[in-house]
């Protein structure tokens, strides 16, 4: 295992105005808490990342979402701040998430977003029923898995990506792969991306192609909604008559010119989508 956080990456944080918080489970989990307005009635919302996504890496979602409400940002384990080990399994995820759950907000009922892996782990918890929220918004979902399409991005390429973190990147080269990103964006994956342990990303990469999403989808309960981005690959359009079959209960909300990495795609369109899918579940 090799994991590199530099000084330099770490005074990304204390701009966003988050908390650091910590949850002890099979392993050391980190978490920034934006606190929202005081007074606030709003549910909270706990934010998920995708697979190579540290929690610094949704300050451009977090800090929109809180102008109103409380807003928590999960190191998924292996990446970030938090710990690796155990395993890597979309149930390893949920657990961890179910944890970050009763420990920082038991019975407030909270809303669980994630986007790309995010997303697989919130419908998952919402699926397995273990733990009480107020809902879920599964933003982009990797579809793949036995007999599907596989994933988008290859698993070489996602190594090769940590490799040139690890060896030191910058700005520039990660525009290479993300070229439509904010410059800021780019900066902080490029500080941040050696945050993630290879094997974590390896071994979740291989998930989405032996992990069947559709296997819980329709175990979700309401209130849910599902969020796509109008050009991507990963929830192509001629699926979605099969999602919504799967779980008539979830509203479906699309990101117009957005692909799978939805909110550097098109941040002011997916923030106020992403506000309309909350919508309908907070009114749920």
């Amino acid at each position: 295992m090799t994991r590199t956080v530099t000084l330099t990456a770490l005074a990304d944080l204390p701009p966003t105005g988050a908390t650091s918080r910590w949850v002890e489970g099979e392993v050391g989990l980190h978490v920034l808490d934006y606190p929202g307005p005081a007074g606030s009635t709003l549910a909270p919302v706990v934010l998920v990342p995708g697979i190579s996504m540290p929690a610094i890496g949704m300050d451009l979602v977090a800090r929109d979402l809180c102008a109103t409400r409380r807003v928590l940002v999960t190191d998924v384990r292996g990446r970030g701040l938090s710990q690796s080990g155990g395993g890597y399994a979309m149930t390893d995820y949920a657990q961890d998430l179910e944890g970050v759950i009763e420990t920082l907000v038991p019975g407030e009922g909270a809303v669980l977003v994630g986007h790309s892996m995010g997303a697989r782990i919130v419908t998952l918890v919402a699926a397995r029923g273990r733990v009480a929220h107020g809902g879920v918004v599964a933003v982009d979902p990797p579809l793949s898995g036995p007999g599907r399409a596989p994933y988008l991005t290859t698993r070489a390429a996602f190594m090769g990506q940590v490799e040139q973190a690890l060896r030191g990147t910058d700005a520039d080269e990660v525009a290479a792969s993300w070229p439509s990103w904010p410059r800021r964006e780019q900066e902080i994956r490029a500080r941040w991306l050696g945050s993630c342990d290879p094997e974590a990303i390896g071994a979740t990469h291989d998930g989405f192609e032996s992990e069947d999403f559709f296997s819980w989808w329709p175990q979700v309960p309401a209130p849910v909604a599902f969020v796509r981005g109008a050009d991507s690959p990963v929830v192509p359009e001629e699926v979605m008559a099969e999602v919504e079959a799967a779980n008539p209960h979830a509203s479906v909300h699309v990101v117009p010119q957005a692909g799978h990495m939805v909110f550097w795609d098109n941040a002011q369109g997916a923030d106020q989508v992403l506000s309309e899918a909350l919508d309908a579940v907070d009114g749920a």
